[in-house]
């Protein structure tokens, strides 16, 4: 039996040991914390809506679900030249037949990035941010600034998406406690159009949707520095805000960026459409790249989602079979990257999609808050194998 190590316990992990695990290998799972997270529900973490337990799934029960070996630790080092993986505690890895590389992206540090908290951070974070909003809602008043920025060396590694849904929310709680107008929400970004990756449809309604709602928008200035109490940006200028949530770009893990491993100028490990590294003679090496930690190949607009690391994970279990097997019938992401997601705002969602052909968003006043919790319960018990995988999810 073939054994495959695989480094990260995010969607692109846990996915790619599930499915490996049904094709007979021994696989080994290493994660620096010992759950998974649903990031996509922890925006309900904030706002009281759901426990910080909810968007949780030990990854003991995993593993007892799908029958791999877990190892809790932290990577130190890897070498693609010695086919070893060091962990923090010493433990040297080495005796298997694949790595499957899933840690996921490290964050841009602008300066002061320490008076900020972020909804895609540290899992911890949500509940941080959660105690900075209860402080503001005791008060009965304040400004709320929130916002997202982009990697100039890799345009594929932003996630604003979240920080859009986490404001909306803000908002309808506030809202419910009838205190809104006490407050003031900014949304703000560096690029001068964000969300313009899911289409000019998309970017319309969200204009419609920040005006209505009465939310400010601080757009197309570089941000300079983050202070305790607002941000600086490249002009001096300043936006004043009691709390700050900003959602930094991805940036390539250190582990990787001091590793033998072939990466992109921002520090994501470069692979073939089938999440491959490539040796230098363009030959197949053992060692394979999903997920966060994988420089994404493809449109201008491409951006790494859950749903994207998810495909990698499926495409690679396969790609490795069929290599074991002899043959050559590897399936690669190019073709299934989209940009797909229910955006939440507390009392309903808008449903965004876009690929090479086609961009839309579509509004779900009241359903759609639903159908997005119905995803969450879909994503645990799916993960821990209780329901089917729907295709395509």
């Amino acid at each position: 039996m073939k054994k495959v190590l695989i480094l990260g316990g995010g969607f692109a992990g846990v996915d790619a040991a599930s499915y490996l695990k049904k094709m007979n290998y021994d696989v080994t799972l290493v994660s620096d914390r010992e759950f998974f997270y649903i990031y996509p529900t922890s925006i309900w973490v904030p706002t009281h809506e759901t426990a910080f337990k909810n968007v949780c799934v030990d990854l003991h029960e995993l593993q007892r679900a799908h029958g791999f070996n877990l190892i809790i630790n932290k990577v130190k080092s890897i070498s693609k030249a010695e086919n070893k993986v060091t962990l923090e505690d010493g433990t040297v890895l080495d005796d298997y037949d694949y790595l499957v590389i899933g840690m996921g992206a490290a964050k841009m540090k602008a300066p002061g990035i320490e008076n900020t908290l972020s909804i895609c951070g540290a899992p911890q974070m949500a509940l941080d941010i959660r105690d900075e909003l209860d402080k503001l809602v005791a008060k009965g008043s304040g400004k709320i600034a929130m916002g997202f920025g982009g990697n100039p060396k890799d345009t594929s590694a932003v996630r604003g998406g979240p920080g859009f849904e986490l404001l909306f929310n803000v908002h309808n709680m506030l809202k419910k406690k009838g205190i809104r107008d006490n407050f003031e929400l900014t949304f703000f970004a560096p690029m001068a159009e964000p969300g313009k990756r899911m289409g000019p449809q998309a970017l319309k309604m969200m204009d419609m949707m920040f005006k209505k709602l009465g939310i400010k928008q601080h757009f197309g200035k570089k941000i300079k520095r983050f202070e305790k109490d607002g941000v600086v940006f490249e002009d001096d200028s300043k936006l004043d805000s009691d709390f700050i949530m900003f959602i930094p770009a991805g940036d390539g893990h250190e582990v990787i960026k001091n590793s033998d491993l072939p990466t992109n100028e921002a520090g994501f490990i470069k692979t073939d459409d089938f999440s491959c590294v490539l040796n230098e003679d363009g030959s197949l090496s053992n060692i394979y790249a999903i997920g966060d930690v994988a420089s994404l190949e493809g449109y201008d607009w491409r951006a790494k989602q859950g749903h994207v690391a998810e495909v990698m994970a499926k495409n690679t279990a396969h790609n490795i079979q069929e290599r074991d097997k002899g043959g050559s019938d590897f399936k690669g992401y190019n073709e299934h990257l989209n940009i797909l997601c229910v955006m939440d705002t507390g009392d309903g969602a808008a449903f965004v999609y876009r690929d090479e052909k086609r961009a839309f968003m579509i509004p779900m006043p009241i359903i759609g808050h639903w159908l997005k919790k119905g995803w969450g319960s879909y994503c645990r018990n799916s993960k821990l194998g209780k329901i089917p995988r729907i295709p395509g999810m």
